[in-house]
């Protein structure tokens, strides 16, 4: 009675035990270096931000002459897109990039609103200060683009 008891207990532990690892899936590992595919698809959504970037300098320009219409213009249009095409950018990145790189999205934009209402408010040393930091944030978030991606 005793073995045939064991028999029975051993066979049901080998079902329970090939069940459970026939259920579980393998682990998948987030790569922690940049493939070719993904350093393709980075300078693929580079080009609108490096237009973007680019836009900047005449941001700059309206907001030094004190441009208030175009400065406020310039915001809404050109860079109406432009948060869409970071963080299009910043999910391509390694995930311990990601976070720094969609808090650094947000600075931008809080700058770039307040650059907006300063601009609306006709103060120059906010549109100014506002500029610069928004241009500063901007910067930040490019240099954690990888070095293969930004030379196309």
């Amino acid at each position: 009675m005793m073995l045939r008891l064991r028999s029975v207990l051993s066979l049901l532990l080998v079902v329970i035990t090939t069940f459970l690892v026939s259920c579980s899936s393998p682990v998948v590992k987030v790569p922690d270096t940049y493939t070719p595919d993904r350093i393709s698809q980075i300078q693929t959504y580079m080009v609108p931000v490096s237009e973007a970037r680019e836009g900047m300098e005449t941001l700059g320009e309206f907001v030094q002459a004190d441009n208030w219409v175009d400065t406020r213009t310039y915001i809404h249009g050109p860079f109406g897109f432009l948060r869409r095409d970071l963080t299009y950018l910043a999910n391509t990145l390694l995930p311990n990039d990601q976070k720094a790189a969609k808090d650094l999205i947000d600075e931008i934009f809080a700058h770039l609103e307040r650059l907006d209402v300063a601009a609306q408010a006709r103060n120059a040393t906010a549109t100014t200060t506002e500029y610069r930091n928004a241009l500063a944030d901007f910067d930040a978030f490019l240099q954690l683009i990888p070095g293969d991606a930004e030379a196309s």
